[in-house]
């Protein structure tokens, strides 16, 4: 039994060194038309969380490199006083985003969900080149998401601070994500 708990630990940490090696390998975005951001919490004060900020910083990086339409994407959680979407596009616009460049999904509520919503509303818009952004750790397994839609992705991460808050509890959460990625894919089960 303690082989197969070595085992089983052996193959996690594999798993999110993987992770890493993924997220590292992302090529800066280029020659591209619009921005999807993904969501994350909102705090119920309804500032956006740390991830949420970082999130905003990196998009406002690639739109101020090359201004487009954002979609900005999430739905509202339990504690959360407003969609992830609709703060997202509030907090863009305050810090000088035109109005007309930001457009919120404020009904999705996981990465496939955001995914479907952007691309729908980026189709109807006549965009077809897409960057995803996302934080780092996150940002792979929703650009393999795009390529399982028929997307050729472009992503930008934001970078998640070291630290047992934020670096490395995400990254093993992101590996079990993946986990659950591959048996919804690849097994066809409804998790």
């Amino acid at each position: 039994m303690l082989w197969l708990i070595l085992i089983g630990l052996v193959v996690y940490a594999g798993l999110v060194a993987w992770v890493y090696v993924q997220e590292i390998s992302v090529a800066e975005p280029s020659d591209y038309d619009s921005i999807i951001v993904l969501g994350a919490q909102v705090q119920p004060s309804g500032e956006p969380s740390v991830q949420l900020r970082w999130r905003l910083d990196r998009a406002r990086e690639v739109y101020d490199h090359a201004p487009c339409t954002i979609v900005v994407t999430g739905g509202q959680g339990d504690n959360e006083p407003a969609p992830e979407g609709d703060v997202m596009r509030e907090v863009l616009i305050s810090e000088g985003v035109p109005p007309e460049h930001v457009i919120s999904d404020p009904e999705s509520v996981n990465t496939q969900q955001n995914l479907d919503n952007a691309w729908t509303i980026l189709q109807e818009k006549g965009l077809s080149r897409p960057v995803v952004v996302t934080s780092d750790y996150h940002l792979p397994r929703a650009m393999q998401m795009m390529r399982d839609m028929g997307l050729e992705p472009q992503g930008a991460g934001s970078l998640c601070k070291p630290g047992i808050n934020f670096w490395l509890k995400n990254h093993l959460r992101e590996a079990l994500a993946w986990v659950k990625y591959w048996i919804v894919k690849y097994l066809g089960l409804p998790l």
